[in-house]
């Protein structure tokens, strides 16, 4: 039994921290806002994100496993230059903007906990460890640093059990939506469904794939050696699925915390992860508020280095530099650089009078603009067998990686309608 479960362990890797990154401190806050607001209301949007995330989160990982390259390098071989520096461009910076975000909620998270120092004082912290860890530890290492960290999602379920749950109330929410046609609630599905399905998560998995390839005693992409590609196939499957399922069941809980002891409490204006924690603070009591901010730092170690590493990824591959974690730094001076560079940009803005709410509002409309194209893109390459061969994606992920396109299509143009009415 025990074999069982470390072999099953072992083939997790790029999709489980993927999905874990996934619920950043900036995911955080959106979840409890969900059921601050509008309590138990919302839970069933869990369900619909879960599979159509799976769908394009796989689609994104064939293309890295199947061509050995990321998803920018696959924009600049078969599509235009301004394509390519459009996408990239808005990537680097709706990452920068959510690492700024992220730092913040870290540093008031660590703020909370420890009562000592100051906030900005904090988020620089995290920023210059986060630099140290993707600079200094040899991917052999940092890949399962960053395996590990998905365990402090944990920290959300431990929450529950201090909680009161109404379960019947919860089985009929979630099977039959409490739908409410007006602005706030369309434009709160809006950011979770953002929040869910962001571009910085297509590039890492699939640029985390070829990491992979390379680290493998520098095994062959599927397209130049199909030798053991159902196997390999099989194994992002159960990486993705099992990835997305943790990202999503996360949100859920995070949700239904905030849902039964927030809104039922009266409380439903929360704008920062950490205001959730402190709110939680006399209606749950300590341990569950210490909990809920522990989770917010844990998070974040993790979500960093997949947003700094995602814009790597990309700019390095557009400008034809050497790439990836598995060099040493100096091998890799411009892949490198973007990720100090990012992160460290994140967390200068939290010294600046920049708002970071309303930069992590304009984070998610960058972020919704480019993950439409980017998904567009991606679905094309996916069934092009001048790119893919013979592992063209079949009928099945074809619909649902289209069907997740166009969800999140018409996701943008609420978001879009909401700016401008």
């Amino acid at each position: 039994m025990i074999k069982r479960v470390q072999k099953f362990l072992d083939r997790l890797g790029p999709g489980l921290i993927t999905g874990a990154a996934d619920d950043d401190p900036s995911g955080i806050a959106t979840y409890s806002q969900a059921g601050a607001q509008f309590g138990l209301g919302m839970l069933w949007s869990v369900f619909l994100t879960t599979p159509l995330m799976v769908g394009i989160q796989i689609v994104s990982a064939r293309i890295g496993v199947v061509t050995g390259h990321g998803i920018a390098r696959n924009i600049r071989d078969h599509y235009s230059r301004s394509v390519l520096w459009f996408i990239v461009s808005l990537l680097l910076i709706a990452n920068t903007i959510n690492i700024a975000a992220d730092l913040g909620a870290m540093g008031e998270a660590l703020q909370l906990v420890m009562v000592n120092g100051p906030q900005h004082g904090h988020a620089l912290f995290f920023g210059v460890l986060a630099v140290l860890m993707q600079v200094f530890i040899p991917y052999r290492y940092l890949a399962p640093i960053l395996k590990w960290l998905t365990l402090s999602l944990f920290a959300y379920v431990g929450v529950l059990i201090y909680v009161d749950i109404p379960w019947a109330k919860l089985i009929a929410a979630t099977l039959i939506p409490p739908l409410e046609l007006t602005r706030e609630y369309l434009m709160l599905l809006v950011g979770v469904l953002g929040t869910t399905i962001s571009p910085y998560l297509f590039f890492w998995q699939a640029s985390q794939e070829v990491e992979n390839q390379r680290a493998t005693h520098g095994a062959k992409p599927l397209r130049r050696s199909a030798k053991g590609g159902r196997a390999h196939l099989a194994r992002i499957r159960i990486d993705t699925w099992f990835g997305m399922i943790l990202s999503n069941a996360i949100a859920f809980a995070i949700m239904l915390t905030t849902a039964v002891t927030l809104h039922d409490a009266g409380v439903t204006d929360i704008q920062t992860s950490a205001q959730a924690a402190l709110a939680l603070r006399p209606i749950a009591g300590d341990l569950a508020f210490t909990l809920f901010a522990a989770g917010i730092i844990g998070t974040g170690l993790l979500a960093i280095p997949v947003l700094a590493g995602s814009a790597a990824y990309a700019v390095a591959e557009a400008m034809k530099w050497p790439i990836g974690h598995g060099l040493e730094p100096l091998e890799a001076k411009g892949f490198y650089g973007i990720i100090i560079l990012a992160t460290l940009l994140g967390a200068g803005i939290d010294f600046t009078s920049i708002d970071p709410i309303k930069a992590l509002i304009w984070s998610a409309v960058l972020n919704g603009v480019i993950a439409v194209p980017i998904m567009a893109l991606m679905m094309r390459m996916a069934v092009r067998r001048d790119i893919m061969g013979p592992f063209v994606i079949k009928r099945r992920l074809h619909r649902l990686g289209w069907l997740a396109t166009g969800v999140m299509a018409a996701a943008v143009v609420a978001m879009l309608g909401s700016l401008v009415v």
